[in-house]
């Protein structure tokens, strides 16, 4: 269940998606898989190459990109995965408190 998140950001980071952008949304989340961990971030891009390509950097898999039946391909980034990423991108202003 996601919650936290304002409807103009996304807009916004569907709107760099299809621009074939690479756009990041974190809000919270709740998901009994994942223990521990109450907010996700999204990196998606319409470009499902240049996503992989940029998700390398990370250790992130191509497999690993939800673009099953979806418009918005995108990697789902939890705990230190998700504080490295957006550390390393300079978006440390995205990380949410607990």
């Amino acid at each position: 269940m996601a919650f936290g998140i304002k409807r103009e950001e996304l807009k916004i980071w569907k709107e760099k998606v299809k621009r074939g952008e690479i756009a990041f949304l974190t809000h919270y989340w709740i998901d009994d898989r994942f223990p521990g961990c109450s907010t996700v971030t999204k990196v998606g891009c319409r470009d499902v190459q240049k996503l992989a390509e940029w998700g390398r950097k990370y250790g992130l898999r191509p497999e690993w990109i939800d673009d099953r039946k979806v418009d918005y391909p995108h990697f789902d980034l939890f705990g230190n995965t998700q504080a490295d990423v957006l550390k390393n991108e300079g978006l440390e202003n995205k990380l949410l408190n607990k």
